[in-house]
C-alpha cells in the first residue's frame, strides 16, 4: 500500500511540475504582450485578465507543488527534539489539523466557485467558474498528499520535511 501511496504521490508531483512551468512561462509571455503593446500600440485587452487568472492558478498550484515537496514555511525546532514516539504524534496531529483546513477549503471553496459561475469577465466573457475552480482543485490534491503523510505517519515511515518527492 505505501507503494501505491508513494507512486500516487511522485505521479501528482510529475504532474503538476510541468503544469505551474506552463503556467509561469504563460504568465511570462501574456505579461511581455501586454508591455510591448503598450509601448509600442494600443494595449491588447484581455492580456491584463489572462495575467491575473494565470497568477490565480500557478500560485494555487504551486502551493501544491510545494506542499508535495515539503518546501512549506514550518517551525519544527521543538518537534526534532523530541524523542520518536512523540515527535510522530506531533507530526500526525499536525497533518490530521492540516487536512481538516484543507476539507474546509475544498468545501468553502467549492460553494464560492459556484456563487460566482454566473460571473463573467468582461474581457473574455469567461465564466468565473473556471477561475475559482482552482481553490477546491487544488484543496483537495493537498488533501491527497495529506492523507497519503497520514498514513505514512501511521506507519512508522519518515515525515515529508526534506524538499524531494516520498521514497517509498
Amino acid at each position: 500500500m505505501l507503494r501505491v501511496l508513494a507512486w500516487i504521490d511522485r505521479a501528482l508531483g510529475a504532474l503538476l511540475k510541468p503544469v505551474v512551468f506552463a503556467g509561469m512561462a504563460g504568465l511570462s509571455l501574456v505579461i511581455t504582450l501586454q508591455i510591448v503593446s503598450r509601448v509600442a500600440f494600443t494595449s491588447v485587452p484581455w492580456t491584463e485578465e489572462v495575467a491575473r487568472f494565470l497568477l490565480i492558478w500557478t500560485t494555487f498550484l504551486g502551493a501544491t507543488l510545494a506542499f508535495q515537496q515539503g518546501r512549506h514555511i514550518a517551525v519544527s525546532i521543538l518537534r526534532d527534539r523530541l524523542p520518536p514516539l512523540p515527535r510522530r504524534i506531533v507530526a500526525l496531529a499536525g497533518t490530521l489539523v492540516i487536512l481538516a483546513f484543507l476539507v474546509m477549503l475544498a468545501i468553502i471553496g467549492t460553494r464560492y466557485m459556484n456563487v460566482q459561475s454566473f460571473q463573467r469577465s468582461p474581457s473574455l466573457r469567461l465564466s468565473m467558474f473556471w477561475v475559482y475552480a482552482v481553490m477546491p482543485v487544488s484543496a483537495v490534491l493537498m488533501a491527497v498528499l495529506a492523507v497519503i503523510d497520514v498514513v505514512r505517519i501511521l506507519a512508522g515511515k519518515e515525515l515529508r520535511d526534506a524538499p524531494g518527492e516520498l521514497a517509498e
